[in-house]
């Protein structure tokens, strides 16, 4: 599939890029992209909960009574969770919530998020280019001018650029990535993609 290469003031920079129908033209599978994204959530868990059980609160640890004839349960222990201050029946320890997923299935599910904003017309590619200093303003205004949309925008760069990552970090709806850090969530939270030329490419070599 071909696709026309934008200049960053929007109109059409006469050049055109081929898009590898392995990446970006697959049948989508749905299944991949559900594990895919629920394994990004689940690690995105701190799983650091954590509360004192019995063992671990400081109280005292004489017996509360004699074993027999007290006239009530039998109880050995102010730090038994039955007691205000005790400690905690069966809470939350540190854990992780993380999960194993297959490579040939991570990448099947990015293909087909890719592919779905292809049949969407929601993926877009943009000549490089390079920004001096952090301007918001003028980041905002390349993304109008490409109509990129203002709702969730996913924008993919080669490369690391921190004058382009600043200028985007007071847009709440824009998410700039490298090609390194490409998942199926961050394209699917996504309402619109733009990839800087050079990225697909990139992409395209890595399924390889």
């Amino acid at each position: 599939m071909n696709l026309n290469v934008l200049k960053i003031d929007g109109t059409d920079s006469g050049k055109q890029v081929v898009l590898d129908d392995a990446v970006f033209g697959i049948e989508p599978n749905d299944h991949a992209i559900y594990l895919d994204v629920i394994q990004y959530l689940a690690h995105q868990r701190h799983g650091n909960a954590k509360s004192k059980d019995r063992s671990e609160v400081s109280y005292s640890t004489k017996k509360m009574g004699r074993q027999k004839g007290g006239g009530g349960a039998r109880h050995g222990s102010i730090k038994a969770g039955t007691y205000v201050g005790g400690g905690s029946i069966f809470g939350p320890k540190p854990r992780w919530y993380g999960g194993k997923l297959n490579k040939k299935v991570k990448s099947l599910a990015r293909c087909s998020a890719l592919s779905y904003k292809v049949k969407e017309n929601a993926l877009k590619v943009v000549e490089p280019f390079a920004m001096d200093a952090p301007k918001t303003k003028e980041f905002a205004g390349i993304l109008s001018a490409i109509k990129a949309g203002d709702r969730k925008v996913l924008f993919v760069l080669p490369q690391n650029s921190d004058n382009i990552f600043l200028s985007s970090r007071n847009l709440p709806y824009v998410n700039v990535i490298t090609v390194d850090e490409i998942n199926t969530y961050a394209i699917m939270n996504a309402n619109s993609v733009v990839l800087v030329d050079g990225v697909q490419d990139i992409l395209a070599e890595r399924k390889k």
